[in-house]
């Protein structure tokens, strides 16, 4: 053979090659919080103002009855698992609770060993410190905050990989500025991008031109309990959602700016259904409820040119369900050896056998409460059974008409309840772990402590919140902690206080160790947010703490309490305690 023969066949070989041999898609989430079912104007909601996620449902498909938790941490954990949450080790939303146990895989850290490149934007709560904390947990980029509530969202305190930073204007704004950003830098890289916004979750806040357009307007569909329902609240919501969808929007014309949606994969959902008594297409139950109001959320899928779109499917899915379908479309192994208890809805996707989900049961379990869905019935936590073809607000047991389908439903949850829910601890005693090495910058919060003696919290909501009053020397702030690698660690203790308080000495102690300093200058900082919030909130409000530093402290390796106290108590009731920062210096 001639050799410019060899050379046209090799450059043919290689040319047939990379035409056949197409580049894994991309995958971007976006998750919504406290967005209820019938918040989107494609869900039948006359008030709302969405179009770009309307737009997305149109060229996508819409899963009408798709199924989350009753709140924030545990959906998100089935999402990232694949598996019930508590499976994973998570049974609340604060404390420690909401932690994913450490050898659940997630799904940053099956598309990261794929090749893909992994960000963060927004809302984790599945673990603040340590090995639970997102940047541990396979996101190569994490900009966002860890904990389920931020009492802030205009430049609010957040985290870039794990270092404390000040946020960048209205915080949805700003995520998306951020995983755009991302998005941008790595267009010419498989990567996994996941929007988890904190939008409509209170406090109430959104940017004037996103308000001025409800704040005169009263809905005119109302909510199941209409006697409950805050239209204030409610038009918030409903600016808040639109602001969200505005920056829906903006994401999915980069992606087309850039032709990027041919090799998309993009799905839509919300954590929970919504944070009030709004319209929700006559459903029982909000956030917090296992009934069908609080746990039924929009899911959109989106593929352009592989998914055919416009497509409805009625058939039951749930957040379990999103990473097996990722996998299998993607192609990309399943190396973890736990099962899902999810499956893959591929076959539903390509309009194949949708018989894998036709005769499915669904659990969902909140605090104590269980409830299980068919296809066509609810089986209520009190083991009421609902015919939700007819009866979305459960209205009527039909327990005694339909009795082959009670006792199904009712053998199901009791199945369940002794062999998954068996798997939950009865009360979480998981230390907080510190010192962990892949970290240099680690928060424990006030919200996370006990306390001995007089204090009180800023709220009776934990999340964000502060502690207030000290009064006395043997006040005590007290975390159960694990150090996981001895070091050394500069130690920033957040303050509010009068001129009263300069002088006192906060002491910080594990074990044998100890690190003290005074108080040099007050911080006689003002409540922000007021000013912002568009209805008033039950939360806590927050400060700007100002930073004292403690000094260098050795932590050794080793389970114990974590201590903080004054020392030399000047004035009572006037200092105020957030948070503690340390950051591993050795």
């Amino acid at each position: 053979m001639k050799f410019s023969s060899l050379i046209f066949l090799i450059l043919f070989w290689n040319i047939s090659f990379c035409q056949s041999s197409s580049p894994k898609p991309n995958i971007l989430i976006l998750l919504a919080d406290d967005q209820g079912w019938g918040d989107l104007g494609f869900t039948g909601n006359k008030t709302a103002s969405t179009p770009h996620i309307d737009q997305l449902a149109r060229q996508g498909i819409f899963f009408n009855h798709f199924y989350v938790s009753p709140v924030c941490s545990p959906t998100r954990a089935e999402m990232l698992t694949g598996r019930y949450h508590v499976r994973a080790g998570v049974s609340g939303v604060t404390s420690g609770k909401e932690r994913m146990d450490l050898d659940e895989t997630t799904m940053a850290q099956y598309f990261k060993s794929a090749g893909y490149m992994t960000g963060l934007f927004g809302k984790w709560h599945n673990g603040a410190q340590g090995p639970y904390h997102p940047s541990s947990r396979g996101f190569d980029e994490f900009y966002g905050f860890t904990f389920g509530h931020i009492g802030n969202y205009f430049q609010p305190a957040l985290q870039h990989n794990g270092q404390p930073i000040r946020g960048n204007g209205f915080i949805t704004d700003d995520f998306t500025n951020q995983g755009i950003e991302f998005i941008d830098q790595h267009k010419d890289h498989p990567f996994l991008a996941y929007f988890a916004f904190n939008t409509p979750h209170s406090p109430m806040q959104v940017p004037d031109a996103y308000w001025d357009k409800y704040k005169n307007r009263n809905p005119s569909q109302k909510g199941t309990l209409a006697e409950k329902e805050n239209i204030e609240h409610t038009k918030a919501a409903m600016a808040m959602n639109e602001n969200l969808d505005w920056n829906v929007g903006r994401i999915m014309n980069e992606l087309e700016r850039l032709h990027l949606l041919d090799n998309t994969i993009v799905i839509y959902f919300s954590d929970n259904g919504p944070n009030g008594n709004r319209w929700n297409n006559e459903m029982k139950g909000i956030k917090g409820s296992t009934d069908e109001g609080g746990i039924r959320s929009p899911f959109i899928i989106q593929w352009k040119n592989h998914i055919t779109p416009g497509k409805r499917i009625q058939q039951i899915a749930g957040a379990i369900d999103i990473l097996p379908t990722l996998i299998d479309l993607t192609g990309i192994s399943k190396e973890s050896k736990k099962l899902f208890d999810g499956i893959s809805l591929k076959p539903v996707l390509f309009g194949g056998n949708e018989k894998i989900i036709q005769n499915r049961i669904l659990p969902t379990y909140w605090t104590g409460k269980t409830s299980v869905r068919s296809q066509r019935f609810r089986l209520s936590d009190d083991d009421q059974l609902y015919d939700l073809k007819t009866d979305s607000s459960q209205t009527k047991d039909v327990s005694k008409i339909y009795k082959d389908d009670f006792e199904k439903l009712s053998s199901f949850k009791k199945n369940w309840k002794q062999n998954v829910l068996s798997e939950l601890p009865p009360n979480d005693q998981r230390p907080f772990l510190i010192g962990y090495p892949a970290l240099q910058y680690e928060i424990l919060p006030a919200s996370e402590a006990s306390s001995t003696g007089s204090f009180i919290r800023s709220s009776i909501h934990p999340n964000d919140s502060y502690y207030k009053q000290w009064r006395n020397d043997s006040d005590r702030v007290i975390w159960n902690v694990q150090v996981m690698e001895e070091g050394d660690f500069e130690v920033e203790f957040h303050y509010a206080c009068s001129d009263k308080n300069i002088g006192t000495s906060i002491e910080l102690s594990f074990g044998d160790a100890k690190v003290i300093s005074a108080i040099q200058s007050s911080n006689d900082a003002e409540i922000i947010g007021k000013r912002e919030d568009r209805v008033e909130r039950d939360e806590s409000y927050l400060k700007i703490f100002k930073p004292l530093s403690l000094g260098r402290i050795r932590l050794n390796k080793g389970d114990g309490s974590l201590v903080l106290h004054a020392v030399g108590l000047k004035y009572p009731d006037d200092l105020e305690f957030y948070r503690l920062v340390f950051k591993r210096v050795k």
